[in-house]
């Protein structure tokens, strides 16, 4: 008979400590093997899923030659980052959320440090005090899992809807390869009664203008440099635990995943003012690029897509649907798409074309000086008639 020792492997208790180490084992401000398995989980539901089918990928690659002339000609802007030939990434979910976790890396250690910093003076925090020492210290123990399971968790519910690469638009490594889902395009045709050669082509059409209006430098140095800041202004208050581990019960498997659940609440993240200036340029950038994005694909999708009305209306549909994935984006790093967003952005390119037609709307991604302020997407008069001043 083996002996049952109190850290023995027969020792439940043990085990269990012994796996709630090895969550807190890291050398950095974010557990990336956790975030790994949050987002597998989050993206499959834990099933696994079949191949790409090469087919798929090669009729993906037809469109995206055809769509490419339309985007360059409708955009005059080059649809190469890096001066290759534009090229289509076939993925599943899993490996979408996997790539997508390495492309915001930068993005999620920024927030994970930002969350994990030691407490500012003033928040009721007394170091010298046993107690209010252990819950200070808590953010830093905490931090890096908490953080890992939601950045994985963001990943696999963005991966279970994502059609391309940039159904959030955020900046990724400069690069000539387009993630594309064919998984959950076939399936979107299918549920709408759709073709499917026209949502391939509408995809390759959203991707295509987003890629390159991505590309420009000072546009992807604008979005990266807002969404850097946001996430670097959060401020911790420790004293704000307390109130999240009373009654927590360590006995209830599900209390510590529970309370893991909500890192704003957990953590006592506070927004501030500086936060919200950020957010409201970010806000601005964000509603002009959809509303241009959409702009081309009704220039070029009505002249190539025969179904363009039925889906654009499927779209619009879809983006209206609340998910985790929205929540949990707005929470970790500010980016809120609403139908109000992509509406602002309609607004305000309409606006710019019928003062200034598309040859004003053109120099929209011309250099940084010409990027809307919040108040000009609101007035588009006011940002032709500021582009329009001499320098």
């Amino acid at each position: 008979m083996s002996e049952i020792g109190p850290t023995g492997s027969d020792n439940p208790f043990g085990a269990f400590l012994g796996d709630m180490m090895k969550m807190f084992l890291t050398d950095g401000p974010l557990n990336w093997q956790l975030a790994r398995q949050a987002a597998l989980v989050s993206a499959t539901g834990g099933e696994s899923e079949p191949n790409v089918d090469p087919l798929d990928r090669v009729r993906l690659e037809e469109l995206l030659r055809i769509a490419e002339l339309h985007v360059a000609d409708a955009t005059g802007l080059s649809t190469s980052q890096t001066g290759a030939v534009v090229a289509i990434k076939a993925v599943t979910r899993a490996e979408w959320a996997y790539y997508t976790l390495d492309a915001y890396r930068s993005l999620f250690e920024a927030l994970a440090v930002s969350l994990t910093a030691p407490s500012e003076p003033g928040l009721g925090f007394d170091a010298a005090d046993p107690e209010t020492g252990l819950l200070g210290n808590l953010p830093q123990v905490l931090g890096p899992v908490l953080l890992g399971a939601q950045a994985g968790s963001l990943a696999g519910f963005l991966a279970r809807r994502a059609l391309g690469q940039y159904d959030l638009p955020i900046p990724r490594p400069a690069s000539d390869e387009l993630m594309m889902v064919p998984t959950t395009i076939n399936a979107f045709a299918s549920d709408w009664s759709l073709p499917p050669d026209d949502v391939r082509l509408w995809v390759c059409l959203s991707e295509l203008t987003h890629h390159a209006v991505l590309g420009r430098a000072h546009v992807r140095d604008r979005i990266d440099s807002l969404l850097l800041t946001y996430v670097r202004g959060f401020r911790v208050d420790p004293t704000a635990l307390g109130s999240q581990l009373e009654g927590l019960d360590l006995s209830d498997p599900n209390a510590i995943p529970a309370a893991l659940g909500n890192p704003e609440a957990f953590l006592g993240a506070m927004q501030t003012p500086g936060q919200q200036e950020t957010l409201a340029e970010l806000a601005a950038v964000v509603a002009a690029l959809e509303g241009y994005v959409d702009h081309i694909i009704d220039t070029t999708g009505s002249r190539l897509i025969s179904s363009h009305g039925a889906l654009a209306e499927a779209l619009r549909r879809r983006r209206v649907e609340a998910t985790d994935a929205d929540r949990l984006i707005e929470q970790l790093v500010g980016l809120h798409l609403s139908q109000a967003t992509f509406e602002r952005g309609t607004a305000f390119v309409r606006g710019v074309v019928s003062r200034a037609g598309d040859a004003g709307l053109a120099r929209l991604w011309h250099s940084a000086r010409e990027l809307p302020t919040p108040a000009e997407v609101d007035a588009p008069g006011l940002w032709l008639e500021r582009i329009n001043l001499p320098e």
